[in-house]
């Protein structure tokens, strides 16, 4: 700085040569250093087919990891999992690897999905959803709910590979439908698994909670959170059509800057998917929560906030339902609860962006 100063203030021409060679060879290995994109992060988010995007920012590597339901015409691996895209910029995506691969002697045949990879004593901890349809549970009121479980598998390094804890053991009883479990440690540093209950078993979705022990097993029965019908939007079901049911899908929690206690759920209006948020009026997970309006319409959901390199608070969500792609948004927190401040259309290449609820 007091050289480059000085050089502004009366250098010589060639004083000021020999300062732009000397800058130029600082700085050649950062130029000759593989850079998004490149040939090596040549995807953009239109190209990354996605449901359920989880983005890790890896402060040691200063790299977004974004973890996904594995597919086949991107890995070359035919086999049921996650995948992970990873980048410098959250705008290019290198292509997606295999980072766990359920066993092909498990219970479930489909599924791998809304992965959630989490930091916990030391490892990486890996929570998915997987089911087979053939493998039916007692039914209930006429419904014929199926095995479908959160399962959990952890690893020593972020990328993998994955291997399943407790035998591949559901982290809650293999007789209760349980979609999305999200890690959540309260203020005691004591973990919980927050859950949607399936609305194929119960009618009315319901957001349940789990208390867990240090090796995240659970530690106690679960506990009800709140259900489907509790927001005022969402689209309700006939109670007496066993075929439909009051959708909740893809909890995550967020203590604000002043230290309330926010949930991210999803579940549907008469348009489509929704983005919506809820606050515990205690500041802890049992609540009892009150439904905030939805930060996000227009067939988008399952969002999961992060924050960037430069410490921007970010949210990821997919839309549409269907062919789903990430979708980025710039967020504010306002201490009470968050807000959208924007879509990032520069990143996720969105040509009719979604910028509010109130904007669908």
């Amino acid at each position: 700085m007091t050289i480059l100063a000085a050089g502004r203030t009366g250098a010589t021409a060639a004083l000021r040569a020999v300062l732009l060679m000397a800058l130029a060879c600082v700085a050649l290995p950062v130029a000759t250093a593989a850079a998004p994109g490149t040939p090596d992060a040549p995807l953009l988010l239109p190209d990354m087919p996605l449901h359920d995007p989880w983005i890790v920012a890896d402060r040691a590597t200063r790299t977004y990891w974004l973890f996904t339901r594995n597919e086949q015409q991107l890995t070359g691996d035919n086999r049921l999992g996650i995948m992970a895209y990873r980048s410098r910029d959250l705008k290019h995506w290198q292509r997606p690897v295999m980072v766990f691969a359920l066993p092909e002697d498990s219970w479930a045949n489909d599924g791998a999905w809304a992965p959630e990879v989490h930091r916990w004593k030391g490892r990486w901890y890996l929570f998915s959803t997987f089911y087979n349809d053939g493998l039916k549970l007692p039914e209930e009121n006429g419904r014929q709910p199926v095995r479908r479980s959160t399962l959990l598998a952890s690893s020593a390094t972020l990328g993998g590979p994955y291997r399943l804890e407790r035998g591949g053991a559901p982290i809650v009883a293999a007789g209760r439908m349980t979609l999305d479990g999200s890690l959540h440690v309260d203020r005691a540093g004591k973990p919980w698994m927050v859950y949607a209950h399936e609305w194929v078993q119960v009618g009315d979705g319901t957001i349940e909670a789990v208390p867990l022990d240090a090796t995240l097993a659970a530690a106690g029965p679960p506990q009800l959170l709140f259900r489907a019908s509790d927001a005022p939007w969402v689209k309700r079901a006939d109670p007496a059509d066993v075929k439909g049911g009051n959708v909740t899908d893809g909890p995550e929690l967020f203590r604000t800057r002043t230290g309330r206690l926010l949930m991210l759920w999803s579940s549907y209006d008469r348009r489509g998917y929704v983005q919506s948020l809820a606050r515990s009026k205690s500041g802890e997970v049992r609540g009892p929560w009150e439904q905030l309006p939805p930060l996000v319409r227009g067939d988008s959901g399952h969002g999961m906030l992060f924050r960037t390199f430069a410490g921007k608070l970010t949210m990821v969500l997919h839309r549409p339902f269907e062919k789903a792609r990430g979708k980025l948004y710039a967020m504010r927190d306002l201490g009470d609860t968050i807000a959208v401040e924007r879509e990032l259309t520069e990143l996720d290449g969105e040509t009719q962006p979604v910028v509010t609820a109130a904007g669908d």
